[in-house]
């Protein structure tokens, strides 16, 4: 490649004029303008469309906050804190995970040691108004201790809406039930991993 082409900056014959009328000045040229714009054809499609939609008797229309449309297994929401399906308790190990790779700085973890010698999780907060729900902290997390729920209304009044560790912890009675939902997106154990799984020419 040679630098002539790089050179040589006439690029003028690349260049095409836009064929645009000129805008009027009088008031008479003004009107025409005005009228052309209006009655163009576009302005009838869209009337069409709205009076299409508007004779259509098959629309259902959801009533919310009663009906609610069903979200995707994946969805994002607020977070949610599991536990074991064993012994009902807490997954979280208190390794900080979550809090370290959190772009926006929401999650705040205390730990302390038991009487057993043990580290759990005194405190854990998420500031939900800088929450972005990214996922990052469910991917990260070695035990699959938090994820993401379906609960999406998640307003306030308060411009600091934080979230406590009790509030996202699954209550008993609703492991009890065996109804504790796994999220299956970041984090989550892929269905039928195992039947993918190939074994290599060197598998003992």
């Amino acid at each position: 490649m040679k630098n002539e082409q790089f050179n040589n900056r006439d690029i003028s014959n690349e260049y095409f004029k836009v064929d645009i009328e000129d805008y009027p000045t009088d008031p008479w040229g003004k009107f025409i303008r005005v009228v052309k714009r209006t009655f163009r054809g576009e302005l009838f499609v869209g009337l069409w469309v709205v009076m299409r939609e508007m004779i259509r008797f098959d629309i259902h229309t959801i009533s919310y906050p009663m009906e609610k449309m069903p979200i995707g297994p994946r969805y994002r929401a607020v977070h949610e804190m599991k536990r074991l399906w064993e012994s009902d308790t807490e997954r979280c190990i208190g390794c900080g995970l979550c809090e370290k790779i959190c772009i926006s700085n929401c999650i705040r973890m205390d730990t302390k040691i038991d009487e057993n010698s043990r580290k759990e999780v005194s405190e854990y907060t998420i500031n939900l108004g800088r929450c972005i729900f990214c996922g990052y902290c469910a991917e990260v997390c070695p035990e699959l201790a938090i994820t993401h729920g379906g609960e999406y209304e998640n307003a306030s009044e308060q411009r600091e809406h934080f979230v406590d560790y009790a509030a996202m912890l699954t209550p008993l009675d609703k492991m009890k039930a065996g109804t504790q939902l796994e999220f299956e997106g970041f984090g989550a154990i892929t269905p039928h991993e195992d039947e993918r799984v190939k074994k290599t020419p060197l598998a003992y």
